[in-house]
């Protein structure tokens, strides 16, 4: 049975990091992400103690950062311990504490970029976001009392075909995600990333249409790939909103607010992407194509789908 409140701390662990992961995409774009210099200080502060007087400028978006963040660890902290006192099972507790793993090495990371000055560890840091926010969006999923109450049913080859075809839009998706924190951070591999927006989209209206075709079996699908479907449509508006901004002329013409506005949005539209699509995988491995698996007088055995 699921516990309800693991489930409700879980969902908040995942809107924050999502909100961290905007208040990231809002210090890269202000060009604010070297505005503290020292780490994990503050200005030789306490980061937790250092002067609101001084969150000015480009230091407001950083060190605010830094609060968001601790504020994830913190949430992912006691995650991890609450699912090792209250869930019983093993693979969903040992999950939470790859998540506090996985958070610690980010917010590492993070720093030594500050402290080495070395690029290259932003754009991982921004790989590694993606992958913590996708893992919390999974165990808030885990632990909900759908995922628990739920039973696979047999499906055909079709069902297979749906359950790989999830994947590898979600793969998709997060690699683009990776292309464009290399945009960010650096600059290059534009026109690379602009061949991959075609084929995710190509990829993720595929999918959409393949999970309305579904949405019969599992009314999860249905409302996954619709919202996923206006996603996709508000995220090719912000990339080309976005691109336009760094990398046409009349761009240059646009207020520096819009800009931060667009670049921002389309980071998080494509993090809400990945996770649906994430959502709609894990479902779909769930829910679909259990010939294998052991079933008893037509349900699938509790230990099988536990």
């Amino acid at each position: 049975m699921a516990d309800a409140w693991l489930h409700r701390l879980a969902l908040t662990t995942a809107g924050t990091t999502l909100f961290l992961l905007f208040v990231g995409a809002l210090v890269t774009s202000k060009g604010a992400g070297l505005a503290v210099p020292d780490w994990p200080t503050t200005f030789g502060h306490n980061m937790f103690l250092f002067p609101w007087a001084g969150m000015v400028g480009g230091v407001f978006y950083e060190h605010s950062h830094r609060l968001v963040a601790s504020g994830v660890g913190f949430l992912t902290l006691v995650l991890a311990v609450l699912l090792w006192l209250k869930e019983p099972r093993a693979w969903v507790r040992w999950l939470g504490t790859a998540a506090l793993l996985l958070v610690t090495v980010q917010g590492v990371v993070g720093g030594l970029r500050v402290v080495w000055l070395e690029q290259d560890f932003a754009i991982v840091h921004a790989a590694l976001a993606q992958a913590f926010f996708g893992l919390i969006v999974a165990m808030a999923l885990f632990t909900s009392r759908s995922w628990s109450e739920a039973r696979p049913r047999q499906s055909g080859g079709d069902g297979t075909m749906f359950q790989w075809f999830c994947l590898t839009t979600t793969l998709l998706i997060y690699a683009q995600s990776l292309l464009g924190a290399v945009i960010r951070h650096t600059g290059t591999a534009v026109a690379l990333h602009v061949l991959m927006a075609l084929v995710v989209a190509v990829q993720t209206g595929l999918l959409v249409l393949k999970a309305l075709q579904l949405g019969g079996r599992a009314p999860v699908f249905k409302t996954l790939s619709l919202s996923l479907g206006l996603l996709l449509m508000l995220q090719l508006a912000l990339g080309t909103g976005s691109y336009a901004a760094r990398f046409m002329a009349f761009g240059a013409a646009w207020q520096p607010g819009l800009i931060v506005a667009v670049t921002a949005g389309h980071v998080v539209t494509g993090a809400l992407m990945f996770a649906l699509s994430l959502s709609m995988t894990l479902w779909a491995f769930r829910l679909l194509g259990v010939g294998r698996l052991p079933v008893v007088d037509g349900v699938v055995s509790e230990r099988a789908t536990a």
